[in-house]
Formats: C-alpha cells, structure tokens, sequence
C-alpha cells in the first residue's frame, strides 16, 4: 500500500474500490475515476436498516462490478453505543461511515485495492457531510489518507492517491452544498439516466422505527436480526407487563411476520376461518396474558366480537385452539409504540 505505482506501467494496474450507495453521486465518483483509467470496483453493505438493491442497479447501469456484504454482527455494536452520537433519530451516520471503509479497508490492505473513494459531496448533508465530520470518518477509518472522494476532491486535502498521481486531481471536481445541478449536468455528460432522487433510504432516519427500535434496545440485551426486520411490519405495542405485541395490518404484513417468526421463542396466534390479522408476541407470554390477546385477534378480526370462535395459539409448547370472543382494539391503543 506504501509503494508509489508508475501509471504508465503495462504491468500495473490502479484498483479502485467504493463505496456505493447506488445514488447518482456514487455513480458519478466511480465513473470519473473509471474515465481515468482507474479500475473501479463497488462494494455495498446490508442491514435490516439499508438494502443492496439500488446498489446493484447501478452496477447494471455502469456495468461496474460490485462486492454485497452483510455487515449487521458489526453493526449493532455502534448502533448501541455509537461514539459520534446520533443524528435526528437512531441514525449513527458518522460512525456508520467509518465502519464501512474501515472493513472496505480490509480489501485494501490485502493488496487487493490501492485506495477508497465515495460519492460523497462537501456540505450535501448538514451533518455527516461537513469537513469536520468526514474528517472524522476518515481519522476512525483505519485507512487515512487512502480515501478519494472525487466529486468534492479539489476542496479537500490531497490524497495520497493523487499525491501519487494514481489520480490527476485536475480531473477531478469541485462539488459542494445541496444543489444538484452540477451532478446532473455531469450525469448528462456521461449519459446516464433514470437514477434515483436523492432520498436517503436508511430506515434508521425514520421516527417512526427509530421509536419501535429505541424501545426494543432499551428492553433487550441481545436482538437477533428478524426481529430488526420485524419492526418494519404491522402495529406495535409494549404492554404495561413489558410484554411485546406486534399486529399484522395488512396481507403483506401478516406474511413478513409469519417470515420472521421464531417458532422456538415467539407465539403466534390468529383467528381461524375469517379474515383478521396475525399477531406475533416476540419471546412469548404469560398464559393469561396470551389468552387477553387472543381476544384482542378476535377485535381486529371481521368477525363480532360477542360471538366467540377459534383462535390458533402456536407456542414453543406447541399448537392448540382457544374460544374466545373479542375485545375492543382501543383497550390496547394507549401502549402503542
């Protein structure tokens, strides 16, 4: 990783490796270093918070190859306790940076890459995109120096890629603030179209799961990955007796829950033969607790609720089938998450 490269060298070649988001600016930074000459290659990280899929969009648009990587074991440490803070909700957007280039830096130091670079641009985010804060990731990252971002590059310090002259710095851009007149103009320049907006798509930054992860965090030492899937689906409560409910919406979400169900752990209850929802209790329940519960199915359920009918109770214990009749969803909307 010390050792100068001649780019005129046939026998050498300069690798690149990014990080890609699968947004315009990351497209962007691999194909102006791609223009140089560089060989550019992506590597994307996958959470129950963020996916790969418009990663691999836009490794079909470029036609550049791109690494997916499973990152959640190495996440959740900072996500708990993230040096950095947080930023308006559970997002530890500082930290979650430098985690991906520090384990993007492992490729580096095996010799397989000779720098990192990003799509990032100068000021664009009012927090994880300032000087300070990308200097930040930069100092945690493990491979400082090493990290090219080339659409703001002739607004921060040299790089040892371009000191190098692995990269012709006169190439590069001088991006910075929120417009995003100067990455489309360029996008037009390098013909490209149909990319994504700009939206973030990190479910860290929405309140909503922010709430339903921040309460399972505070009421759970470990958390297994289904259940940072499960709260994306259905209604959420905490009960008085820290019990968890979660109740299916719609189809879709009855089904995700019935995915991510741990039949070793959880009870599942549903009302037979008429329409309603599923309802998951993560880690299971007190027996009367489940039978309150039961009714509560048959509230959400199209059924009256003076009739009583059947309800599927499956449990580590096994399945068996209750009678009950329903109680009113208001009962249990004061606990909502």
């Amino acid at each position: 990783m010390e050792k100068p490269l001649n780019m005129n060298s046939k026998q050498i070649k300069v690798r690149a490796l990014g990080l890609c988001s699968g947004g315009l600016d990351s497209m962007l930074a691999g194909l102006i270093l791609r223009k140089q000459g560089v060989e550019v290659v992506w590597i994307t990280f996958e959470t129950p918070f963020f996916s790969s899929l418009k990663a691999k969009k836009a490794s079909e648009t470029t036609s550049i190859p791109l690494i997916v990587q499973d990152i959640t074991q190495d996440y959740l440490p900072i996500l708990k306790n993230p040096p950095a803070g947080y930023g308006k909700w559970m997002n530890p957007c500082m930290d979650c940076h430098a985690l991906m280039f520090r384990l993007a830096g492992k490729q580096l130091k095996d010799g397989k890459f000779h720098f990192l670079f990003s799509g990032e641009v100068l000021g664009q985010r009012p927090m994880s995109q300032t000087k300070s804060s990308l200097r930040y990731v930069e100092k945690n990252s493990g491979v400082e120096g090493y990290i090219l971002r080339p659409l703001s590059a002739k607004r921060l310090p040299e790089t040892i890629p371009e000191k190098k002259r692995w990269v012709d710095r006169e190439q590069l851009y001088d991006f910075a603030g929120r417009s995003r007149k100067p990455q489309i103009e360029l996008a037009r320049q390098f013909g490209i179209t149909g990319y994504p907006s700009p939206a973030g798509g990190c479910l860290l930054t929405d309140k909503g799961y922010s709430k339903r992860l921040k309460d399972l965090l505070e009421h759970q030492e470990t958390v297994q990955e289904s259940e940072l899937h499960l709260l994306k689906y259905g209604r959420h409560f905490r009960l008085k007796n820290n019990t968890k409910v979660i109740v299916g919406r719609t189809k879709p979400d009855n089904q995700h829950i019935v995915k991510y169900y741990n039949p070793a752990a959880d009870t599942l209850i549903k009302v037979l033969r008429i329409p309603g929802p599923i309802i998951l209790i993560p880690h299971g329940a007190a027996p009367s607790t489940i039978r309150w519960i039961a009714s509560l199915c048959v509230g959400y359920s199209k059924t009256s609720n003076e009739t009583p009918v059947d309800v599927l109770v499956k449990s580590p214990e096994g399945k068996r089938i209750i009678k009950s009749s329903g109680i009113s969803p208001e009962q249990i909307r004061q606990w909502m998450i």
